[in-house]
């Protein structure tokens, strides 16, 4: 789950980082209320995505009435897709330096790692590609968390001009806060040093684990749910596992393992899936608004059922989908891998009903429909 930046500050704030003062508002005239004791504001547009700035989601005001015409001016917006409904106004901060910091989870290391940089306020692709040696990383093992000595090691050389304890001590607690609420990500960009010589976050990025969501119930409450296309949607309100991709290659198993692992042979073949449904043992009862969901997507040119047999057996999903085949009648291409418990009668009911042999193995039924898909067959 994502979080718009005036949800993650209150996290960085909770750990001990300074972030400047403001407030939400859904209304210029709020907007307007919030700026008046603080002066000088920056009115910032939440949406979960970046380059607000650049779509000009961002604007300077020097007292409350500037700041009601800036957030009239950015309510309403569009950016990355979300309509703007909501603005930070906080206090603007005078800066002399912009740093980058965050702690994500690496999939190199399967662990957190902690990222620093001295280009702050710019994207991370576009600081690595004005400097390459410019960010700063430590992987950490998270049985034992962050030594601040090696925290500080990191930053050796890295030009703080004498800030290298202060920084430091501000990416133990950002690690601290990454760890309090389950992140996948927590960032902040810029990182910025005031002309007293403090530092304070002048933005945050937060995501947290979905699977943390239970953990964190009042917290996700201001997060920001992933937007759903309309088969998203439906196949949540159906209570099944569907996510849309870009692909054509329609793709249903049972187990998110094999469910992914049929999707990387799709790629491994030169395709690209159309979807992500794990239905398991639900095939026989939910089959016929599984393959549903599948066949409302315009384009799917091919399909892929890939059913492997332990405790869920594959003749009853094989039988729930084949139920789901007399009533929806579906034309296009579709092939079908089927092993494990139940196997022998399931390859039965599809010669009997269908007419058809399964493929040899996955690879075998994966490649036949990404074959199928690039001949344009429907």
């Amino acid at each position: 789950m994502n979080f718009e930046e005036h949800a993650g500050k209150p996290l960085l704030k909770a750990a001990g980082i300074p972030v400047p003062n403001g407030g939400v508002a859904t209304t210029a005239d709020q907007a307007a209320d919030i700026a008046a004791p603080l002066g000088k504001v920056a009115v910032k547009a939440q949406v979960p995505t970046g380059k607000r700035g650049k779509a000009g989601g961002i604007k300077i005001a020097d007292d409350a009435a500037a700041a009601q015409a800036a957030a009239q001016a950015i309510l309403g917006m569009t950016i990355g897709e979300h309509v703007v409904e909501k603005v930070l106004v906080e206090q603007a901060t005078a800066f002399t330096r912009e740093f980058y910091a965050a702690v994500i989870n690496d999939p190199e290391t399967k662990g957190p790692k902690i990222l620093f940089s001295t280009l702050g306020g710019m994207d991370v692709e576009e600081a690595a590609e004005q400097d390459p040696n410019a960010m700063r990383s430590l992987a950490v093992d998270i049985r034992h968390g962050p030594d601040l000595s090696h925290v500080r090691a990191m930053l050796d050389g890295a030009g703080l001009d004498g800030l290298e304890d202060q920084v430091a001590g501000l990416l133990i607690k950002l690690y601290d806060a990454y760890r309090a609420n389950d992140a996948e990500l927590m960032e902040i960009n810029p990182l910025a040093v005031t002309a007293a010589g403090g530092l304070i976050a002048l933005d945050c990025k937060f995501t947290m684990d979905d699977s943390a969501i239970p953990r964190h119930e009042d917290t996700a409450k201001s997060g920001t749910p992933d937007k759903l296309t309309g088969l998203e949607a439906k196949g949540k309100e159906l209570d099944l596992k569907y996510i849309e991709l870009e692909g054509d290659v329609g793709v249903i198993a049972n187990g998110a393992g094999l469910t992914m692992t049929t999707m990387d042979v799709v790629r491994h073949h030169g395709g690209t899936p159309a979807n992500f449904l794990e239905i398991g043992g639900e095939s026989y009862t939910k089959g016929t608004e599984a393959l549903s969901l599948v066949l409302d997507n315009p384009k799917v040119k091919s399909l892929v059922i890939n059913f492997c047999g332990a405790f869920a057996r594959t003749d009853v999903m094989t039988q729930g989908i084949l139920n789901a085949w007399d009533e929806l009648k579906p034309t296009l291409p579709t092939f079908w891998s089927v092993h494990g418990t139940g196997d022998v009668e399931a390859v039965a009911m599809l010669k009997e009903r269908l007419g058809i042999d399964p493929l040899p193995d996955m690879s075998a039924a994966c490649k036949a429909a990404v074959d199928a898909a690039k001949g344009g067959a429907k």
